[in-house]
Order: C-alpha cells, then structure tokens, then sequence
C-alpha cells in the first residue's frame, strides 16, 4: 500500500484502541512501574499480537508480518510505549527474524521463523566475549567443521536473557586464515545442547539480565549455519544496522520523562524544598530538549527509509545522544528519591522486604542506566562512527 493512501491517524487510534482494550492490566503495571521485564511477560503479549496478526510489524507480509511501512511501525511502538504496554522482545523478531528472512535458505525460514513469530522460541545473542565486545571482529570462539557438523568451543559473556533463551545466535570463528573480519560464520545453537554452560553476571542493579555461556566440545548441524561460511561479519553487521534504526522510537523516553517530573514533584514538594526542586526541574528541562532534537531525527530516520535513502550517522546520532539522556533522567529521579531510599536498597528480584518500597524502582533504573551507554554499540563507537562519516576517516 502506498503511503499517499495510509490514514496514519487512524491507524494511530486503531492501534491505541487494541493497546489500551487487549494488553492485560497485570502486564501494563509491570511496564508502568519499571519493573524488570522477562519471558514470563513477554510472552503473552506476543501471544495475544500474534492471534490479532500483529506478531511481527517490521516483517513482510509473506513470512508471518503485517507488511506495515516504517511509519506505521514507528506509530505502533510510539502507541505501545504511551499505553504502558511491554516492547516486544527483540531478539528473535527485530535482530535474528530479519537475518533468516533475508540470508536464510527457505527451509530455515520454514524452520525457526514461525516460532519466533508466535513467541515459542526464544532467543538470545551470542556476540560479545570477554575481549571482543566493542571490538567484535577479536571474537574467538571456534567452530570445526567435522563432517556435516560444526564443533564449537570458546565462551560468550553479557548474554542478555540467555539463562530463559532456547536458542542462542552465535558468531564464531571458522578461519583464521583472513583478516579478522573474515573467517567468521553464524551458527544457530540450542541452548540444551551438550557441552553448554550458562552462568549469571550479577549486576549492580540487582536484577539477573546478563550471563556467560561457556560452550564445550558443542555439536551444531552445518544446516544451522545462516548464509555462506565466512561470511557472518556481513550478517552481523545487518543485524546491528537494524538493531541501532530502534532508536527512532523515543516514546518511551518521553514516558519516563513525564513520570519523574511527576516523581520531583512528588518527593519535593513543599516551599521549603522549592530550590531543590526547581534544580531538578530545570535538569529535566534540558533533558526533555535533547528528546525534542532526537525526535526529529528519529523522524528523519523514518523518512529516510520510506524514501530508500542512506540513514548515514543518524542510529549513531539517536543512540548516542538518547543513552546518555536517559541516564540524566534516572540521575533526576535518583536525586528525588535517594535521600529517603538509596540507603535501604538491596539486591532484589522483585521479593523481599523492599520489593514494595515507593519508589525503589527509580533506584534500580538509576543503576540499570548505566549499561545505556554500553549496550548496542558504545557511545565511544557512535562517536567514532559519526567521526568516520563526518571527516571521511
């Protein structure tokens, strides 16, 4: 459907309407208070999108999605986001989906991608590894080929969701005989096969997010290998290309926004608290002013793939200037609640004596914030990025 011919407020309403009728309230609450995520959230959601045909919005029509175009997904998340209902889990449908649908052979496609699609399968990345994480090319991880299977040995480290994944998509190494952005395959890998460890990285949050997967002597079929041998640099880098275009969505930084101003208010309320407060304020005034500015450039991005025009250093743009913004807001809301809660806070997981304290979920999103300048490519890498195409490095 052409774009001229989209009622883009309309479909805003029908998909405000779906959020706010068919979200369960019991989901939108966890999204509301921000608390931590999992399967156990996520996949109902999916279920319900996936039986109304709005399990994938960022896939063709002919594997399973709704054929929107990126001004339609963008409204879908912006909607989601304002109606407090969960992002849909990324892995397998905005990161790996998109991989299988444009590398994968159709037997693949007709293997894994109806159970990303209706949430049965779970997956998670294995990329990073102690020593290659920024520098994703130093990975060392090995797969030899014996016969029609691939046996790999190495470990992978911050392995978001591993520990509740089925399925980890995996960057390995096949040759060491190229340079080191060659010789690197993409392997498909059932987390309960033999010879897989998987361990939890706590982190100061409290929250379990992020794990090390050792992998011993494990047995991968070679039809689990997306796309040609050596040539998983390509495929990574396209999933990365999509993974940063995410940050087009800033709703849900808004959202955030709105509820800590609420939050100052709240906690510092009072004229004898006014100084405190009008600080505070005025921080997330020019917070919500780099909001403004990633918003049009999350607009921009959004016209520039309707168009087919390069998005050039715009993901890095979005992601370095939103990551380092939302970890201003969770300092604002950390000011406005530490006095009376960073001293009673503990390690919790959603138990125990300060599982209901008011507030203490600003506490560990402060903590949690920390990673938004780590996660999906540094802002040392964004800034070299942007470095590159600027001055043509």
């Amino acid at each position: 459907m052409d774009a001229a011919t989209i009622d883009y407020d309309a479909f805003r309403e029908e998909v405000r309407e779906f959020a706010l009728t068919r979200c369960p309230a019991e989901i939108r609450a966890v999204v509301a208070t921000y608390r931590k995520l999992s399967r156990k959230i996520w996949y109902p959601w999916q279920r319900i999108l996936f039986e109304h045909g709005w399990g994938a919005p960022s896939w063709p029509r002919e594997f399973g999605g709704t054929g929107w175009d990126q001004r339609q997904r963008v409204i879908f998340d912006e909607v989601m986001a304002e109606c407090d209902c969960p992002p849909q889990y990324h892995h397998g449908l905005r990161h790996l989906g998109p991989v299988i649908i444009e590398f994968g052979t159709p037997e693949q496609q007709a293997r894994f991608l109806p159970g990303i699609l209706n949430g049965e399968d779970w997956w998670c990345q294995g990329y990073s590894e102690p020593g290659a994480g920024s520098d994703l090319a130093s990975l060392r991880t090995t797969a030899r080929l014996e016969g029609d299977e691939y046996v790999v040995e190495g470990q992978k480290t911050w392995t978001s969701h591993a520990h509740e994944a089925d399925w980890m998509y995996t960057l390995v190494r096949t040759s060491k005989e190229a340079k080191k952005q060659q010789g690197i395959s993409l392997l498909l890998i059932p987390l309960n096969s033999a010879g897989i460890t998987i361990r939890p990285i706590r982190t100061i949050d409290g929250w379990h997010h992020v794990n090390e997967v050792f992998l011993d002597q494990v047995r991968v079929p070679v039809v689990n290998r997306i796309g040609a041998e050596g040539q998983g640099w390509t495929y990574g880098k396209f999933l990365l290309e999509r993974e940063r275009l995410g940050g087009a969505n800033i709703a849900p930084h808004h959202k955030a926004l709105e509820r800590v101003r609420a939050l100052v208010a709240q906690e510092l309320k009072g004229e004898g608290r006014r100084a405190e407060r009008e600080l505070l304020q005025h921080r997330l005034l020019r917070a919500e002013a780099e909001l403004l500015g990633a918003s049009e450039l999350g607009r921009e991005s959004v016209e520039a793939v309707i168009e087919g025009r390069s998005l050039g250093m715009l993901p890095a743009v979005i992601k370095l200037s939103t990551s380092v913004t939302m970890q201003t807001i969770s300092q604002v809301a950390l000011d406005a609640v530490g006095e009376r809660l960073a001293p009673r806070f503990r390690r919790i997981e959603g138990e125990g004596p300060n599982a209901e304290a008011p507030g203490i979920e600003w506490v560990q999103n402060y903590m949690y914030a920390r990673v938004r300048t780590i996660y999906g490519g540094s802002s040392e890498v964004q800034k070299n990025v942007i470095a590159k195409q600027l001055f043509g490095m």
